[in-house]
């Protein structure tokens, strides 16, 4: 699971993607785990096809949010049945009660257990189509 992600619709079906500027072009590649007409296989598992954004129904954002101890959090990713989390909460005060470990001024992240952590949301944000 991509706890922070793009998402594309091409051709009726949705795709993890990565928008990038090509030769002023914004294309984005399609990634998907199963063979399909136009797709390359880049590793075992894994087929990609670049289209034109164009050519996508919609491109979006996915973020997943999340409660940890009664706080906001942002997941940014996950290992062993932990998540790790980012502190969206704004209070370096709570931050710093909470145990979270201060990564830049005004980030605070922790890798908490996976089952303390609730109210899992993803949030998608469409930024082409739609």
């Amino acid at each position: 699971m991509s706890w922070q992600s793009y998402r594309a619709r091409w051709r009726g079906a949705d795709y993890e993607a990565v928008p990038e500027l090509d030769a002023g072009q914004v294309r984005v590649r399609l990634r998907g785990q199963a063979p399909a007409e136009g797709f390359s296989e880049v590793r075992p598992g894994l087929f990609v096809r670049v289209v034109p954004a164009a050519e996508c129904a919609a491109v979006w954002h996915v973020t997943t949010f999340c409660e940890w101890r009664g706080a906001p959090f942002l997941v940014l990713d996950a290992r062993d049945g932990e998540l790790l989390l980012e502190y969206t909460g704004g209070d370096a005060g709570l931050a710093g009660r909470l145990g979270l470990e201060r990564v830049e001024r005004g980030v605070h992240r922790i890798w908490a257990a996976r089952d303390e952590v609730g109210a899992l949301v993803e949030t998608a944000v469409t930024v082409s189509g739609g």
